[in-house]
């Protein structure tokens, strides 16, 4: 047995059939599967291996498939449109959709330079997104265009109206084999309250979610400093295990889900706004689970993010009463249910299914989404179920 030296932490022992680098390198980390914040087993033996929580992301780019980097590179322009906005104060002209939820300038801006990003660095890709620039065309909303385009072009010099619009609309291709899914801003609501939003970009190849970026710009880096540093992005590709960012995009670490095995100690991360999903079923899981700990609720794919990294250890999503029959979008879920999985969790309907991704631009095979650690994942389906769960 034999010590290892690798970025100033010990590793012991090492498998043989694998190289001893200098640092991790991308050919020995593509053979390893994150277990914890500590531990990682590679793939070929089995053997667990300690690693620092905290690594240099440079030394991580080999590890990655091509499409990472044009995802991360679309998401960053992204967040400095969104906090740009967000600074001017323009995220208070909001208009609303048919489903009478609202979208800003943001929205929109970061929709359409996020697929012009994409279509320049992965063009035989296509993108299912969930703005539309039909409403932006007709000619009562063409202050909030004006706005639109003024946000892109800081990006973008030069862009024009018809440029923006039409950059909007490269998200409304149908999911194919191979696709992108976006969500520009997920939590519109927490946006325009200054609290949590996301931007999240996932790939789905076959029906399965295969990379999953997800940026929460006011997210605390740790939750239980809120008043400390904020912003992460979260990465995580499948079979490789989860990251969050720094907001500079220097460092990296590894995220695992909580490893809390009683449901009465496990902490609840649900929705915001009740008519996303049923509170009231919510706090009856609770009450049956023995769980006591106030819920903790954030708007948007956050909920995963907090998840991922032991935050929380549930995440519900059940339909509200009085939309029953409502189904997921595919945009709303894909990065998140990536994170988590490669962290270590769980992510089911609330039949216990996996959730179908080839099916659409809506989860039209699952009812509700149940998220959780792994441990508790049996028992709260079984409550769910023993509730009424569909």
């Amino acid at each position: 047995m034999c010590l290892t030296w690798l970025g100033g932490v010990n590793i012991l022992p090492w498998p043989r059939h694998l190289e001893m680098p200098g640092s991790l390198s991308g050919t020995v980390r593509g053979k390893l599967r994150c277990l914890d914040k500590f531990m990682w087993k590679c793939y070929n033996c089995r053997s667990h291996l300690g690693v620092k929580t905290r690594v240099n992301l440079a030394n991580l780019d080999m590890s990655f498939r091509p499409d990472v980097a044009p995802a991360l590179a679309a998401v960053r322009q992204a967040i400095a449109l969104c906090r740009r906005v967000q600074a001017g104060m323009v995220s208070a002209v909001a208009m609303e959709k048919v489903a009478r939820s609202p979208v800003t300038v943001a929205d929109y801006g970061a929709q359409a330079i996020m697929c012009h990003s994409l279509a320049s660095t992965c063009p035989d890709l296509s993108v299912v997104a969930e703005e539309t620039a039909e409403a932006l065309r007709q000619p009562a909303q063409q202050q909030m265009l004006a706005q639109v385009t003024r946000s892109v072009g800081v990006l973008s010099p030069g862009v024009t109206s018809e440029d923006v619009c039409a950059w909007i609309d490269q998200g409304n291709s149908g999911p194919t084999s191979r696709f992108w899914t976006m969500d520009p801003i997920d939590g519109t609501a927490g946006f325009l309250r200054g609290e949590q939003y996301a931007i999240a970009l996932a790939l789905i190849e076959g029906g399965q979610v295969e990379i999953g970026v997800l940026a929460c710009p006011n997210l605390p880096v740790d939750l239980a400093q809120p008043g400390g540093l904020r912003g992460v992005i979260f990465l995580a590709e499948r079979g490789k295990g989860a990251l969050m960012l720094s907001g500079d995009g220097k460092l990296a670490e590894t995220v695992v889900v909580s490893s809390r095995g009683k449901t009465a100690s496990a902490r609840i991360v649900e929705s915001v706004e009740s008519n996303h999903s049923d509170h009231q079923a919510h706090r009856q899981l609770a009450d049956s689970l023995g769980i006591t700990r106030p819920s903790l609720r954030m708007d948007s794919q956050a909920k995963y993010g907090v998840v991922a990294r032991g935050d929380a250890a549930i995440y519900l999503r059940l339909p509200s009463p009085d939309t029953p029959d409502y189904r997921e979008c595919i945009w709303d879920h894909a990065a998140g249910c990536l994170l988590v999985e490669e962290a270590g969790g769980r992510v089911t309907d609330a039949r216990g299914a996996s959730l179908d991704f080839g099916r659409g631009r809506r989860l039209s095979g699952n009812w509700g989404v149940v998220v959780s650690n792994g441990r508790l994942h049996s028992a709260l389906l079984s409550v769910v179920q023993s509730l009424g769960g569909s």
